[in-house]
């Protein structure tokens, strides 16, 4: 029997919607794992592709804190099969349930830890993964000890050369969570050039709340910088992959960074 707080809807279209506390979690389509509704996941997959494209499909290896419907993992999985990935859900119960109704795919190499974002991610070995994708709330928030300098410098350890660090922000206008998670990064290790984000234009406007994908790469700006930008060259091309979305999407980058702040947790 499912606990009151965990649910699952019929999504238009195909698909499911995972509940949990009455909040939407995440769309899975066990069909086509390939298909991501949500924008912000969209955006989060096409970080992903920084590190490899998908075709051809290269294994990658993601530490995923955060797992509701384990969207993303089946992603990963449908265009990059075998590809090594942890999902740190403490949540055991949601994990439980999402499992039995919406089971992972034959052959897959997801591991789900029943583990907090910030104690998974201290246990994980230096250098050990290609990406880090943070998508976790509490009370529709990320959760304070995943915005603090110190699980920013685990990011970073953690992380191979190369490798990228994701952050799904649900914000007000002002993006003032935004702005924490930044200098968060920065008071971690991560240098600023390094950093972007990606949203709708509306929202990175701060005409409207929304989503924002704060994203940073390891040794990113080994790249060079995107002419007259500050911004490092991968941000271009992240540019051009978020640009298919429905929504008018952006990602800003280098400079024009400096309007938010926001003082960092130790």
């Amino acid at each position: 029997m499912l606990p009151d707080r965990i649910g699952f809807e019929e999504a238009e279209g195909g698909g499911v919607i995972v509940l949990r506390d009455g909040r939407p979690q995440s769309h899975v389509d066990t069909d086509d794992p390939r298909r991501l509704d949500f924008p912000y996941i969209a955006h989060l997959a096409a970080v992903l592709d920084l590190v490899a494209t998908p075709s051809p499909p290269e294994r990658i290896g993601v530490t995923h804190v955060g797992g509701a419907g384990l969207t993303l993992p089946r992603y990963v999985q449908a265009t990059r099969p075998g590809s090594p990935q942890i999902v740190l859900e403490p949540d055991a119960a949601l994990t439980d349930a999402v499992r039995a109704r919406l089971p992972l795919p034959a052959g897959h190499r997801i591991r789900v830890r029943p583990q907090a974002g910030r104690t998974g991610v201290a246990g994980l070995k230096d250098a050990s993964a290609d990406a880090v994708v943070v998508d976790a709330f509490d009370a529709g928030r990320v959760p304070d000890e995943l915005v603090t300098a110190g699980f920013a410098a685990d990011c970073l350890r953690v992380l191979a050369p190369g490798g990228v660090l994701a952050m799904n922000v649900a914000d007000e206008p002002e993006l003032a969570r935004t702005g924490e998670v930044l200098g968060a990064w920065v008071a971690g290790g991560w240098r600023a050039e390094e950093i972007a984000l990606i949203g709708a234009r509306e929202v990175l406007n701060s005409r409207r709340p929304g989503n924002v994908v704060v994203v940073a790469r390891r040794g990113g700006t080994d790249e060079g910088t995107a002419p007259g930008r500050g911004a490092p060259a991968w941000a271009t091309a992240l540019e051009r992959r978020v640009g298919r979305s429905a929504l008018p999407t952006e990602v800003r980058a280098g400079a024009v960074l400096a309007r938010w702040t926001g003082p960092p947790r130790a």
